[in-house]
C-alpha cells in the first residue's frame, strides 16, 4: 500500500522550489552584471557603438524643409546640410567671406544704367538700371540618390503614375526599392527661383525679391490662374511651362539673374537655401496623388547635392542625416583668423571633407536630460543654458569667462562669440509721449517743442536702463551692451572710443585702454526736466510721468524681469507699468501702433549692416507700410544715406555714411539698444574644427571625431554602480538558504519506518 503523501510535500514544497528558483535566476543575472560594464546607459542602439556618428540635439521639431520656405534656424541645422546654394561663407574667416560652393567661381556681376551702357563697380547706385548676376556652377555634381530619378529600362521614370496599389506600404523614401541621381543643371536653380512665386507655398522672401526680380510678380499672377485649372482638372501645377522673366538658363552649367537697380546684397541671399537647386522631377513626382498623406514631400524629404541627406524623419524623437554617397567631397580650409592654427582648426587643411558619416539628432524637450546626456558623452556638443551656466562656466575676478573644473577635468571646450543680433526697447515714435508724434500725422506730426521733450525722455531712459546689470542678472553675461544696432564684427561697427554710444556712455581713460562707462542718474535725471518731467512730474500739472512696456510674458513679462524694470524706471522717479499680453495680440498693438515702450529683437540674415539699419528706414514703418520699423522711426535725412549707403560696397566712403547713421539713431534715441548677445557652446574633446559663427550654417561637413576617445570616455564617465545588485543577490541567495533547508528535513520525514528499515 503506497504511503500517505504529506499536502505539504506535495503542494507547498514545489512552489518554495519555484520560488527559489526565480530567486536564483535573480540572483544569477545581478552577477552576471557585475562583469558588464559597458553600454548598459547608452540611449543609443548596440549597432551604433563606436561607429563614425555624431550626436546632438534638437528642442523645437522643423516645421519646413522645402528650401523655398524654410527660414528657421530650428531647420537650418538640417537643410543646410543637404542642399548647396551657389555660394556659402568661408568656413573661418572673420568678417564673414563668401566663397563657391556649388558654383564654379564668384558669379560675375556687371551693372548698367538705363540706356544699357555698362557702369564701373564704383558707379552710384543712383545710376544703375539693373544688375545682371552670371553663376556657373561645377561640372559634374551628382544629387544624392532618390526615387525620383529612378529609371526603367526605357529611360522612362520609374515611379511616375503611380496608383494607390503601388504606394501600399510605402512610409517613407527609404520604401521605394530602386533609386537613381544626374547631374547638377543650371535650369535646376532657375526651376527653384521660379517656385518662389508658386501660390501654393508662400515663400517667406517673395514679395522682398519680387521688388527686385519684377517678373516673379508676373510669373505669380500666372501661376494663380494655371493652379485653378489644374485643380479643377484634378492635375498639378507644371512650373516647367512657364518662363520667369529675368532669370534664365544659358547653358547646362550657367544661369542668368537680372536684377532691377542695384542690390549687393544679393550675393548673400546667395548663400541660402531660397537660391539652392530643386530639379522638377522631385516636384513630379511628391505631387502624385497619395504622397502628401504620407508625408511623402519636399518639405519632409529635402532633396540636394550637399554633403548629407535625411534618412529618418521623426520630428518627435529623431532626425538622422547620412552621408551623401554621391558627394564630390570638398577640401577644408587652410586659411583662417590669427589664432586658429594654435585652436587646431587648421591640422586637417586640405583634407577632404566630409569627416563625419552620419548625424543623429533626438528631440530633447527638457533642458536637464539634454545636460545630463551631454554630461555622460552621449552628446558630442552642447549650449549652456541658465540653468546649468554655474555648473559649466565660472567668472575670473577680470570678469572673464572660464571653464568650471569639473568641466576641465573632462576635457571639455568652451566655445563662445558674438551673435549677429540686436535686443532693443523700442519707443514708439508715433507715441504723444515717448515719440512726440501722433498717429494720423506720423512720427513728425507732434510740435518741435513736444518732439524735442519725447528725445530728451527717451535719452533719459536710455542712461537710466542699466544694461549691464542686467545682462549680467538675466544673462550670466552672455551678451555685450548695445552701442548701436550693429553688432561686433560687422562692417560698419566701430570698435574702442569710437564706437561708445556717446549719449548713453563716457569713455574713461586713454583712448587705447580706457573704457566705456555709463552716464549718471544725475544726467538723466536733467535730461528728464528738461523733458518738462522734473522729478517724474509735469512741471505744470503735477501730474506723474508713467511709462507704459507692452511686451509677452516670454520677454519682460515675467515678474522678476518687470521688478527689475519698474526699479530702473523708480531711480528716475517714473512710474512704470507693464502690459502683458499674448504674442498675437503684441502683434497688433505693434501693428496698429497702440504700444508705447516694447522689446524686440532681430537675427541678421546675413552679415551686412543694411540688414540692421533698414530696421529704422521711415518706408519700413510698421504703422504705415506693415515693414519692421516696429518704432515708425522717420527721418528724412536717415532714409536717404540710407537708401545710398544700402547699394555702396565696404570701404571707407561707405564707413563714414554709416557713421553719421549711427549718429543720427544715438542722439535721436528711438531704441534703447539694450545687447548683442554672446553664444557659450561647449564641445567634448574628441570633437575637432568646430568653430562658432551664426552664419555659417553648413557646419557640419568640417567637423571630426576621435570615436575611440569617446567611446572610452564614456565607458568610464558611465561605469555602472553595481554593489547594490550584487547585495540583492547575496539577500536573495539568503532568503533561498532556509527554505531549501526546510524542505530537505521535510522530506526525510514524509515517510514511516517499516520492516528491516524499509519504508511501507
Amino acid at each position: 500500500m503506497p504511503p500517505a503523501q504529506s499536502p505539504l510535500a506535495h503542494d507547498i514544497l514545489p512552489r518554495l522550489f519555484r520560488h527559489a528558483f526565480a530567486r536564483g535566476v535573480a540572483a544569477a543575472c545581478a552577477l552576471s552584471l557585475l562583469g558588464c560594464s559597458a553600454g548598459l546607459n547608452d540611449p543609443y542602439p548596440g549597432a551604433e557603438q563606436g561607429r563614425n556618428i555624431f550626436y546632438t540635439a534638437f528642442t523645437e521639431r522643423p516645421k519646413h524643409l522645402d528650401p523655398v520656405q524654410s527660414y528657421s534656424e530650428d531647420e537650418a541645422a538640417f537643410l543646410y546640410q543637404i542642399v548647396e546654394p551657389p555660394l556659402q561663407y568661408h568656413y573661418l574667416k572673420r568678417p564673414y567671406t563668401l566663397e563657391p560652393a556649388a558654383a564654379a567661381e564668384m558669379p560675375a556681376v556687371r551693372r548698367f544704367d538705363r540706356d544699357g551702357r555698362e557702369l564701373p563697380a564704383t558707379a552710384d547706385a543712383a545710376s544703375v538700371a539693373k544688375t545682371v548676376v552670371e553663376i556657373r556652377i561645377r561640372p559634374g555634381i551628382l544629387y544624392q540618390p532618390h526615387p525620383a530619378f529612378a529609371l526603367r529600362e526605357d529611360g522612362s521614370p520609374r515611379y511616375l503614375g503611380l496608383t494607390a496599389d503601388d504606394l501600399r506600404g510605402v512610409r517613407g523614401l527609404g520604401d521605394f526599392a530602386e533609386t537613381g541621381t544626374r547631374e547638377l543643371l543650371a535650369a535646376d536653380y532657375v526651376h527653384q527661383i521660379k517656385r518662389l512665386a508658386h501660390p501654393g507655398l508662400h515663400s517667406p522672401i517673395f514679395e522682398l525679391m519680387a521688388e527686385y526680380i519684377p517678373g516673379l510678380k508676373t510669373l505669380h499672377e500666372q501661376l494663380v490662374a494655371a493652379q485653378k485649372a489644374a485643380e479643377q482638372g484634378g492635375g498639378a501645377l507644371d512650373l516647367e511651362r512657364f518662363a520667369l522673366p529675368g532669370v534664365e538658363a544659358l547653358d547646362r552649367h550657367t544661369y542668368r539673374i537680372t536684377l532691377q537697380g542695384a542690390y549687393p546684397q544679393f550675393m548673400y541671399w546667395l548663400t541660402m537655401p531660397f537660391f539652392s537647386p530643386v530639379p522638377p522631377e522631385a516636384d513630379r513626382f511628391f505631387a502624385q496623388p497619395g504622397m502628401v498623406e504620407r508625408n511623402l514631400t519636399l518639405d519632409w524629404w529635402p532633396i540636394g547635392t550637399g554633403p548629407y541627406m535625411l534618412v529618418e524623419n521623426n520630428p518627435n524623437a529623431r532626425m538622422v542625416l547620412a552621408r551623401n554617397p554621391n558627394f564630390r567631397g570638398e577640401a577644408y580650409p587652410c586659411e583662417g583668423e590669427a589664432d586658429d592654427a594654435a585652436a587646431g582648426l587648421l591640422a586637417d587643411c586640405g583634407r577632404t571633407m566630409p569627416f563625419i558619416d552620419r548625424v543623429v539628432f533626438s528631440r530633447e524637450r527638457e533642458g536637464i536630460p539634454y545636460w545630463n546626456k551631454f554630461l555622460q558623452g552621449y552628446y558630442d556638443a552642447s549650449g549652456v543654458s541658465s540653468d546649468n551656466f554655474d555648473q559649466a562656466v565660472t567668472l575670473t575676478s577680470q570678469g572673464d569667462v572660464a571653464l568650471s573644473d569639473d568641466m576641465e577635468e573632462k576635457g571639455i571646450r568652451l566655445l563662445t562669440s558674438v551673435a549677429p543680433s540686436i535686443f532693443y526697447l523700442g519707443f514708439n515714435m508715433l507715441d504723444p509721449l515717448v515719440g512726440g508724434g501722433t498717429k494720423d500725422k506720423g512720427a513728425g506730426g507732434g510740435s518741435r517743442e513736444s518732439r524735442e521733450q519725447a528725445r530728451k525722455l527717451r535719452q533719459a531712459i536710455s542712461i537710466a536702463l542699466d544694461m549691464e546689470e542686467f545682462v549680467s542678472i538675466f544673462l550670466n553675461g552672455r551678451g555685450l551692451p548695445g552701442m548701436s544696432p550693429i553688432p561686433p564684427g560687422l562692417f560698419g561697427a566701430r570698435e574702442g572710443k569710437d564706437g561708445i554710444n556717446p549719449v548713453v556712455y563716457e569713455w574713461q581713460g586713454d583712448d587705447a585702454n580706457g573704457r566705456p562707462v555709463r552716464r549718471s542718474l544725475d544726467e538723466a535725471r536733467r535730461l528728464l526736466a528738461e523733458a518738462g518731467w522734473p522729478n517724474g512730474r509735469n512741471a505744470r500739472t503735477g501730474e506723474p510721468l508713467v511709462v507704459n512696456l507692452d511686451t509677452t510674458p516670454a520677454s519682460f513679462g515675467d515678474k522678476t524681469r518687470s521688478d527689475w524694470l519698474a526699479k530702473q524706471f523708480r531711480s528716475l522717479g517714473v512710474q512704470f507699468v507693464v502690459r502683458p499680453t499674448d504674442w498675437n495680440r503684441f502683434q497688433d498693438k505693434i501693428r496698429q501702433g497702440n504700444a508705447q515702450l516694447f522689446f524686440l529683437g532681430w537675427n541678421a540674415d546675413y552679415p551686412d549692416p543694411e540688414n540692421l539699419l533698414f530696421l529704422l528706414h521711415g518706408p519700413q514703418g510698421k504703422v504705415t507700410s506693415s515693414g519692421q520699423n516696429a518704432s515708425n522711426y522717420e527721418n528724412p535725412e536717415y532714409d536717404a544715406l540710407f537708401e545710398r549707403m544700402k547699394a555702396m560696397p565696404d570701404g571707407p566712403a561707405r564707413q563714414q555714411v554709416i557713421d553719421r547713421m549711427v549718429a543720427m539713431l544715438r542722439h535721436d534715441a528711438p531704441w534703447v539698444f539694450a545687447f548683442h548677445p554672446k553664444t557659450y557652446s561647449l564641445q567634448h574633446g574628441w570633437v575637432y574644427n568646430r568653430k562658432t559663427g551664426a552664419m555659417v550654417r553648413n557646419n557640419i561637413k568640417y567637423l571630426r571625431l576621435d570615436t575611440e576617445r569617446r567611446a572610452a570616455a564614456r565607458a568610464q564617465w558611465n561605469e555602472p554602480v553595481l554593489w547594490p545588485l550584487a547585495l540583492v543577490a547575496l539577500l536573495l541567495a539568503a532568503m533561498v538558504a532556509p527554505a531549501f533547508s526546510h524542505w530537505r528535513r521535510r522530506e526525510t520525514a514524509t515517510a514511516a519506518p517499516g520492516p528491516a528499515g524499509e519504508a511501507r
